[in-house]
């Protein structure tokens, strides 16, 4: 096993940090490890300690850090500007490349943040149906917004479709305007969405929720609800945007929403997201396109970043060659096989759950196929699990072994090590 060793200067941040920062974190991974560099599938922390990183960014770096041609492309931008706040070329090659891939994208519009993404698809949505109600799914991450903030991780889950607000300061009314149905539960959506199919703007949901695969029929099942009352159906890509396949989710599972919200990879680790869809629904940003009252302005300071669109397009260059998404399901069919052989043999009650590229362990031997059933997680094992595997040299979040094309044999063969280091103690 690593011993990690707290360097003084290591500790010192870490003070610095809870004086200046609230919680003394950006919000994300827990405080108490400052990171240094990054190179292909591992990352070093301030104080010299090695691990095999899981946590790629939370998802952005599917090729790895400092990946030599996403640093040229990078570096070569950056000597001839950094953002204009007009068109640039590298953000249309981006656009068109995009649209070429991704099923349901006729145009594209630019935001910097997933949570951006998500809720101007919502509002775009809206803007075109012209209805006001949200249907989303309990448990499905859509971002920061007030609108995502509903049924996310509610501890004590109402009756659907009754929202129940994740974050203090929601405005009361906002509540009335989501409707909740359960993942993975066509029936129950079904009933919900021909109930209040006059008043849906649209339906957003996750194809892949946290880490909840659909089941067989389920997308299905809402693409033709959604086609039958006219009603937009967002997918949340985001997270699955070019990594389950080169098309998405809706590539993978075979499903066209009309409207999609991606960001991570398409931003090759800056910040970048995107909405797209149908060409009727997106002529909702040109003010020339449609009536006054159903434009839907829509301005960022950094959209389309030159930086970040040479990063995306460096990006997925590499991820189209033969072989990209092969080594990546590879590589996590090989830990999920593992993990789950380790802990068959030591009788720990546990499922591996989610698709190669993006998985995690629940300790429960319950069902788990929506949100309800993930609560069934015994927390203080999961966390005490990620807490092991940091001390032999495997960094992940919360939730979630995020894969990467850099991750090798040998970050394979340490994990596999580290699993079982890890539930030997457990």
């Amino acid at each position: 096993m690593n011993k990690l060793n707290r360097s003084d200067s290591e500790q010192a941040l870490v003070e610095l940090a809870q004086r200046v920062l609230p919680a003394g974190g950006f919000g994300n991974l827990a405080s108490d490890i400052v990171i240094a560099k990054g190179h292909g599938g591992r990352v070093w922390d301030v104080s010299g300690n090695e691990y095999v990183d899981f946590l790629i960014g939370s998802g952005p770096m599917l090729v790895g850090h400092c990946n030599e041609e996403v640093l040229a492309a990078v570096q070569e931008q950056v000597l001839r500007g950094t953002t204009f706040f007009a068109n640039n070329e590298a953000g249309i090659r981006l656009a068109a490349e995009i649209v070429d891939a991704v099923a349901c994208a006729d145009q594209v519009r630019y935001v910097s943040t997933g949570s951006e993404a998500t809720f101007y698809a919502m509002r775009l949505a809206r803007a075109h149906r012209k209805r006001d109600k949200i249907l989303k799914f309990e448990g499905g991450y859509h971002g920061m917004s007030d609108y995502a903030l509903m049924s996310m991780a509610p501890s004590r889950p109402g009756n659907f479709p009754q929202a129940t607000p994740d974050s203090a300061g929601i405005p009361q009314r906002i509540r009335d305007e989501v409707l909740i149905a359960p993942f993975n539960d066509a029936e129950t959506a079904a009933s919900l969405i021909r109930e209040h199919h006059d008043e849906l703007g649209g339906i957003i949901v996750e194809p892949f929720q946290r880490l909840l695969p659909p089941q067989p029929g389920f997308l299905e099942a809402l693409r033709k609800l959604a086609s039958e009352y006219n009603i937009p159906l967002i997918f949340d890509e985001v997270v699955t945007g070019f990594r389950f396949a080169y098309g998405g989710a809706q590539a993978y599972y075979g499903v066209t929403p009309d409207l999609c919200a991606m960001g991570k990879v398409i931003g090759g680790g800056f910040p970048l997201a995107a909405i797209m869809g149908r060409a009727d629904i997106m002529a909702h940003f040109d003010r020339n396109a449609v009536a006054d009252e159903s434009f839907m302005p829509q301005i960022g300071t950094l959209s389309g970043n030159p930086v970040a669109a040479v990063a995306g397009l460096a990006t997925l260059a590499i991820l189209k060659r033969p072989g990209a998404y092969e080594k990546i399901f590879a590589t996590g069919t090989k830990l999920m096989q593992g993990l789950d052989g380790l802990l068959q043999e030591a009788g720990i009650p546990a499922q591996v759950i989610g698709e190669p590229p993006l998985f995690d362990v629940f300790f429960t031997s319950g069902d788990i196929k929506d949100y309800r059933g993930m609560q069934g997680n015994d927390l203080d094992r999961a966390k005490r699990f990620n807490g092991l595997l940091r001390e032999r040299g495997v960094l992940k979040g919360d939730s979630k072994f995020y894969i990467s094309l850099a991750h090798d044999e040998a970050d394979v063969a340490k994990t596999l090590d580290a699993f079982a280091g890890a539930i030997k103690v457990l």
